[in-house]
């Protein structure tokens, strides 16, 4: 015996006191670093006594002498009442622990009922015999003679081994997928959509569980035909022997075996084992009556004359006919006949019902295909090699001599008929129960093999519609997934089931349905396919199939045969297939469903990224692929929309934007955690792409001299540091001042480029609301203006569920977590409570709830934290990068040549569709005064070459006049604090420095003029950023030019480039 995997049980003393030191539960509650027996500290304070009570601590358990976890199944576990390993930060000794992090205690609701599992079952019980009653389907007993009689026995084998192929391709690759982790309810659909996405397993789940449901509608007109035969052979008829007495015993078939799959799994796996033993039976039946050849005159009229030599051969070539309403060929047989193979999912339908679905899907599947396979070959040979394809059952036909039939000719050539051919593979579907031992064995056989099959059909489509209403892919089969009963029976779900089949039902035409689901199998068959193909190309870290018995490039096979048998049997069938697949793609696509379950779509997009950043890293940069990619320092992004709007403007669609987050407290992980999460949320509801990125535990300086040293990745790193405008720079303490000072001089140290934004009013609104936290999903604002977030418990309804929803415990209630925000009301997602609303039906309000991001901009209401709001100016001035712009004009003040930063970031905003009815206006400084024509010309040609369009071009020529008195008083009011000799040091203005910069200063004086006579009414304003020379000019005096150059005009954006060239007239 091999005892390398044995496990020894360990008894353990301290049982008997209580703890139990299973496989995977720890009863103890765990310490805190802080509680100690007094045992412990004698033990810590006396080194002796630990020698002395060795043998004691030898006694002791483990979980007695370490606060660590050991490795056990129930730490990886994604359910809900799974217990958790000691956080990090627990084992760590921090004072905060984050929600994510607090120890998990199951708490037992008494009032609520315990969860009950389902029945389980075993891989013969609950793989291989529905593989095998889903595949001995209709075509076993009532068409495999015709495909005989249309393909002959050659061809009729080709199909059968190209079915094979493919089930068997799909086969392994389903098996690989399914030993990949535990494989939950929803067959197909959990093994796609969590392999590839939802998006994928949504749509193949829908198609498939239609498919299932047609297949079931089509096995019940197979059981209805073979019932009308013997009936009729009787003389009994209900209407008309035909299709209206189809669809009255096939819809009442239908009822009672929905009821069956409806009284629960126990039932339906008795059911089952009582079918397939008729079908054994029937078959062996059918063999022996082969053997033992005709028995009467009239058997051989009707065209079963036993095996031959010359009958094998005649039957062996093909014989395409006019047939059921189409001019038969291979493909249109395949067509028929390839839905009787298609049983290799039914294990995986119900995969949530197995003991251990990775062992059993494989094993039970690949044995169910090798026995049906071989039974279909042999149902082809014996068929083939026996019966003739044509007889008209009329005995006076054959040649008899001496008693003995001596010719068939007039039998297979049908002549001397007056009432043509009714008998033979060609024109009987009955030739089966003729050639058996004893025919109603056969009857009872094709019953069992067609309501087997229809029984596990309807069994597997109410679960796989039950999963993805739990998941909630598709909001209008929610409704369909309520579990009811001890073990979850989706009997809503079995309703519309039940009505989809009916409709098919009453088509009462067998081969009408077959090839019409024969695509919808093989997309589903494809798709398996390519899970395996792309997960084993791209072979995430979690790709780790314990079926070994799979390839990469035959899974690619299997993928591309399933595709192109589509198209060979109806190109037009293939062309609806892919429309409704890529339909219910987008739907899924479009919704944006808030999963997360680890694709190998995630791993090839992660792949994707990494590689594509490698190779831009590698590659030169190009100034005709310049991109301006900011990193903005926005503080909590939500506090300044106008700073985000703006960088937003110049980075869409398809630059980088890094909103920055400097935190000079230490934050601790569970604070950063919420703030980075928050800050994404904000973003993705304004609809701004843009990545968020924080440092705490940072003077502001520090903080940011790590960011534009450390932020991006290779390439995607930001060359363009945006800031606001510091508007309390004369107030605020000297410290900080010269802090916002220095980042400008790191900036240009680092050579990134600098832009500085100042609005009306100033950009931060948390001024108006001190301590505000993100606007996020579930806020309910109260007639108090606080705010709650309310954080659901997982519902048995989650988009995240493991679908085994049975062993789900009840809904918890919300757990509220205060906040101190500026109170807020939208048109969506947010409500005023009152205090006399039950938590019933706000829970219930909670569930209708649009998962979807808020949309921030609509509606919303900013209000300070006396209750007052913000003025309509304040709004305005907020929203301004936002909202879309009347006529106006965007004034660039291009003075310095920095690269051409300064009139490619203006020209990328007018290009925008908000700002297009804003047109350019450029003014430029003149050099020569009696050249100015000239100097116009060469700047308009520049412009024309740079393809910059503008409306107007202006020459500014006399910059260099001195400025106006009251602006030279204004002026020194602004700086006469700086001036005295109480300022610091470090905030000091020397009159050195005036004299030093007087002439500097007088241009910025004098900009300042030019400025509010020229652009006074403009839009926008973007001017070059004077360069603040490092240790030539003071904080406060920089802070002065700015100030003189922005104040009482509109929006203005300071743009200063690196002095690299962002703009070029090459092609």
């Amino acid at each position: 015996m091999d005892t390398r995997f044995t496990v020894c049980k360990v008894e353990s003393e301290n049982k008997k006191n209580g703890i139990h030191m299973g496989a995977n539960i720890i009863t103890r509650p765990l310490r805190s670093s802080a509680e100690t027996t007094e045992r412990d500290v004698a033990v810590n304070n006396q080194p002796d006594t630990w020698l002395h009570d060795a043998g004691w601590r030898r006694k002791r358990s483990l979980a007695q002498l370490t606060r660590e976890a050991l490795p056990r199944m129930e730490n990886y576990r994604n359910s809900k009442r799974a217990l958790k390993r000691p956080s990090l930060g627990e084992l760590h000794g921090d004072n905060h622990i984050t929600e994510e992090e607090e120890p998990r205690t199951v708490q037992r609701d008494t009032k609520s009922p315990t969860p009950v599992i389902g029945i389980k079952l075993g891989w013969i019980q609950g793989v291989l015999i529905p593989c095998l009653l889903n595949i001995w389907g209709v075509m076993l007993f009532l068409r495999i003679s015709w495909v005989v009689s249309q393909a002959g026995i050659g061809l009729s084998l080709i199909i059968i081994a190209i079915s094979a192929i493919v089930c068997v391709i799909t086969t392994l690759s389903m098996s690989a997928i399914c030993t990949n982790g535990e494989v939950k309810g929803g067959g197909i659909y959990y093994i796609i959509s969590r392999s590839l996405g939802p998006e994928f397993g949504a749509s193949v789940g829908i198609i498939f569980a239609f498919a299932n449901a047609v297949a079931a509608s089509m096995n019940t007109i197979g059981f209805c035909d073979s019932l009308n035969d013997l009936l009729g052979t009787q003389g009994v008829r209900i209407l008309d022997n035909g299709p209206n007495d189809t669809r009255i015993v096939g819809t009442v078939a239908l009822i009672i075996m929905c009821i069956i799959c409806a009284v629960g799994m126990d039932w339906e796996s008795k059911a089952q084992n009582f079918l397939i033993a008729i079908i054994v039976i029937a078959m062996v039946d059918f063999i022996v009556g082969t053997f033992m050849g005709p028995k009467t005159l009239e058997e051989i009229s009707k065209g079963f004359i036993g095996f031959s030599v010359s009958t094998f051969k005649s039957n062996f070539a093909p014989d395409f006919r006019y047939s059921e309403n189409l001019e038969q060929d291979f493909f249109t047989v395949f067509a028929i006949f390839f839905p009787s193979v298609t049983g290799i999912q039914a294990g995986a339908n119900i995969s949530g019902d197995l003991k251990d679905p990775a062992t059993a899907i494989p094993k039970g599947t690949l044995l169910s295909l090798l026995i049906s396979m071989v039974s279909y070959a042999l149902m082809v040979i014996f068929s083939g090699g026996a019966a003739l394809r044509d007889a008209s059952g009329n005995m006076t036909d054959l040649v008899i001599e001496n008693g003995t039939v001596v010719d068939y000719t007039s039998v297979f050539e049908c002549v001397n008929t007056t009432t043509g051919c009714k008998y033979g593979l060609h024109n009987s579907y009955s030739v089966m129960q003729l050639m058996s031992a004893w025919g109603p064995l056969i009857y009872g056989g094709c019953w069992a093999a067609t309501l087997s099959t229809a029984l596990t059909n309807l069994l597997s489509v109410p679960r796989l519609i039950q999963a993805l209403g739990v998941d909630r892919i598709y909001p209008g089969l929610i409704f369909f997934a309520k579990p009811y009963g001890r073990h979850g029976e989706p009997y809503r779900g079995y309703v519309l089931t039940f009505f989809v089949s009916l409709i098919f039902l009453l088509i009462a035409d067998l081969n009408t349905i077959a090839p019409l689901i024969s695509n919808f199998y093989l997309a589903s068959y494809a798709l398996i396919n390519f899970c395996t193909f792309h997960a084993a190309l791209v072979r995430p870290l979690g790709w780790r199939p314990t079926f070994r018995y799979y390839n990469v490039w035959i899974s690619l096979l299997g993928f591309l045969m399933c595709v192109a048998i589509m198209l060979l049997i109806s190109w037009v069938m293939s062309l609806v297939t892919f429309a409704i697949f890529f339909t219910l793609y987008l739907i899924v696509h479009y919704r944006k469903p808030d999963v997360n379950w680890g694709s190998s779509t995630q791993a090839q997009m992660y792949k994707t990224a990494l590689s594509s950043a490698h190779s831009l890293a590698r590659t030169g940069e190009h100034v005709k692929n310049y991109w301006p990619q900011l990193l903005v320092l926005t503080g909590r992004a939500h506090q300044r929309p106008a700073l985000v709007d703006l960088a937003h403007l110049i980075t869409k669609p398809g630059s980088l934007m890094i909103v920055a987050d400097i935190s000079q407290n230490k934050l601790s992980y569970k604070e950063r955690a919420n703030r980075a999460r928050a800050a994404d949320e904000w973003l993705r509801g304004r609809k701004v792409r843009a990545f968020p990125a924080s440092v705490s535990g940072f003077a502001f300086e520090t903080g940011a001299r790590a960011l534009m040293q450390a932020a991006g990745v290779g390439r995607l790193a930001p060359n363009v540091l945006l800031m606001g405008y510091k508007a309390d720079w004369a107030t605020a303490p000297s410290a900080d001042l010269v802090a916002y000072f220095n980042v400008l001089h790191t900036a240009f140290e680092t050579r990134l480029a600098v832009a500085i934004v100042r609005v009306r009013g100033g950009l931060d609104v948390g001024a108006v609301g001190a301590g505000e936290e993100a606007p996020s999903r579930g806020l309910t604002a109260t007639s108090h203006g606080s705010a709650e977030l309310r954080v659901r418990a997982a519902a048995v309804l989650h988009a995240d569920s493991d679908l085994d929803i049975r062993a789900l415990p009840d809904s918890q209630p919300s757990s509220r977590h205060n906040l101190h925000l500026l109170t807020l009301t939208t048109s969506r997602s947010f409500t005023i409570s009152e205090k006399g609303d039950s938590k019933e039906k706000e829970r219930e309000k909670e569930k209708k709830k649009d998962k979807k991001p808020l949309n921030f901009h609509k509606q919303v209401i900013y209000k300070s934290s006396s209750g007052l709001e913000m003025s309509s100016d304040q709004l305005s001035q907020m929203s301004i990068f936002q909202r879309k712009q009347d006529k106006g004009t965007v004034d660039v003040w291009w003075l310095y040549d920095d690269g051409g930063l300064t009139i490619l970031l203006p020209y990328i905003i007018s290009q925008r569709s908000s700002w297009a009815n804003c047109k350019l206006r450029v003014f430029a400084l003149a050099n020569r005064h009696h050249e100015l024509e000239l100097e116009e010309r060469n700047m308009a040609n520049l412009l024309a070459k740079f393809r910059i369009d503008y409306s107007c071009l202006t020459m500014v020529q006399d910059i260099t006049e001195p400025p106006k008195p009251e602006t030279k008083q204004l002026f020194d009011e602004i700086i006469k604090k700086f001036i005295d000799e109480n300022a610091s040091e470090e905030c000091r203005i020397s009159e050195t420095e005036l004299n030093t910069l007087a002439d500097k200063t007088n241009r910025q004086l004098r900009l300042r003029e030019l400025l509010l006579a020229n652009s006074s009414g403009a839009t926008l304003v973007v001017m070059s950023l004077p360069m603040p020379r490092k240790g030539s000019i003071s904080a406060p005096l920089y802070m002065a030019w700015l100030e003189m150059m922005s104040r009482d005009l509109p929006p203005m954006l300071f743009v200063r480039g690196n002095h690299t060239s962002v703009l070029t007239f090459y092609s």
